[in-house]
C-alpha cells in the first residue's frame, strides 16, 4: 500500500497565519503539523508516500522532510495547481499509485489513541475493500456524516447535511483499494465545484465494499483548520506529552521501532535536533529508556538490542 498526504489549499480560515506558508508547516505545539499525518501513515506500515501541495509550498515540505531518508521511507512530491476537492488527490497521484492500494490522510488532521497503530495496520491490510473511520461530534453539519442501521451497518453517507440524524463524522483518513482511481475519474464536481471524497465513499458503499470503523472513547481526532481548533490541538499535545513524558508522532521514533532505521541513524537525528525536548526524546528512545510509546500503540516496547543494524 502507498500513502498520500494532501497538504494543499490556501487555508484562508487561518489568515494571516497562512499568508506566507502552508497550514501544514505551522507548528502544532512542538513540531510541524505535517509530522502528525506522516506518523499515521508510517504507523500503518506505509513506506512510499506522496505529499501533494501548492507550487509555492511543495519545495518547503521537501526542505523539511527531504526524500524520507531520516525516516526510512521514500517521499515524493506533487503539485496541486488549484484545490478542486479531496478526491482530486487520486487523479494527481494516479501514476504514483500505479497498481497499488492507497491510503490518504489530510495534512491538518491529528489522531491519537492507544491501539491506533494496530487499527491502522488492519485497515491497510483490508484487501479489496475500503476502510474509513467514524468519530462522534457535536456539529455533524460541518462534516461528511455516516448513517447506520440498527445493526450498526453503514447505509448512507451525506456531505455536510443541514439536519443530521447521525453524529458520526467521517475523519480525514481513508484506505482504498486500487479502484479508487477509476472512481475518482467518474466523479463530477459538486455544487461547490469540488470532487467530493464523500462521493468516492458512496461508490464503495453501493458496491458493499465499505467498512466504517468507529473511533470510540480513548481516541482523539482533531481537524486543525481554524485558529481555535489549532490552539486546542496544540494544548492537547502539550498536555499528553507533559503528563506522560513522551513525544506524540515522532517519525524517527516510529521508523526505529519499525526497524526501518538503525540506532546510529536515530542518534544522528537526535543530535541534529540539539538540546530540544524532541532531540532528548529520540536519544532516550535510542538508549532504551522509553518503555512504552503511542508510536507503537499496542504493547510495552522494551527497546532494541541492536547497536547498529
Amino acid at each position: 500500500m502507498k500513502g498520500i498526504i494532501l497538504a494543499g489549499g490556501s487555508a484562508t480560515r487561518l489568515y494571516p497565519l497562512t499568508t506566507v506558508t502552508s497550514k501544514q508547516l505551522l507548528p502544532l505545539y512542538d513540531k510541524p503539523m505535517i509530522y502528525y499525518p506522516l506518523s499515521m501513515l508510517m504507523l500503518a506500515g506505509i513506506r512510499e508516500i506522496l505529499i501533494i501541495s501548492t507550487p509555492g509550498d511543495a519545495p518547503k515540505f521537501e526542505d523539511l522532510l527531504g526524500r524520507g531518508e531520516n525516516f526510512g521511507i521514500k517521499l515524493t512530491y506533487a503539485i496541486q495547481e488549484e484545490p478542486k476537492g479531496l478526491a482530486q488527490a487520486f487523479l494527481i497521484g494516479e501514476k504514483f499509485i500505479g497498481d497499488d492500494s492507497v491510503a490518504m490522510i489530510l495534512g491538518d488532521n491529528l489522531f491519537y489513541g492507544n491501539g491506533l497503530g494496530h487499527m491502522l495496520r488492519v485497515a491497510a491490510n483490508n484487501v479489496g475493500r475500503a476502510t474509513i473511520f467514524g468519530y462522534y461530534v457535536d456539529n455533524p453539519s460541518d462534516y461528511g456524516v455516516v448513517y447506520f442501521d440498527r445493526g450498526g451497518i453503514p447505509v448512507s453517507i451525506e456531505e455536510k447535511p443541514k439536519e443530521s440524524k447521525s453524529n458520526y463524522a467521517v475523519t480525514g483518513l481513508y484506505f482504498y483499494d486500487n479502484r479508487v482511481v477509476d472512481f475518482a475519474k467518474q466523479l463530477t464536481p459538486s455544487e461547490r465545484g469540488e470532487l467530493e471524497i464523500t462521493d468516492i465513499n458512496r461508490l464503495y458503499l453501493q458496491q458493499g465494499d465499505l467498512d466504517v470503523k468507529l473511533m470510540g472513547r480513548g481516541f482523539a481526532w482533531m481537524d486543525t483548520g481554524t485558529v481555535d481548533t489549532l490552539l486546542g490541538a496544540a494544548n492537547f499535545v502539550k498536555t499528553v506529552e507533559q503528563f506522560q513524558g513522551i513525544i506524540i508522532s515522532a517519525p524517527e521514533e516510529i521508523a526505529y521501532n519499525m526497524r526501518w532505521i538503525s540506532k546510529r541513524k536515530l542518534l544522528e537525528s537526535a543530535k541534529k535536533y540539539g538540546n530540544s525536548n524532541y532531540g532528548k526524546h529520540l536519544k532516550r528512545v535510542a538508549n532504551g529508556k522509553i518503555l512504552y510509546s503511542e508510536n507503537i500503540g499496542e504493547r510495552p516496547y522494551w527497546g532494541r538490542n541492536d547497536d547498529d543494524e
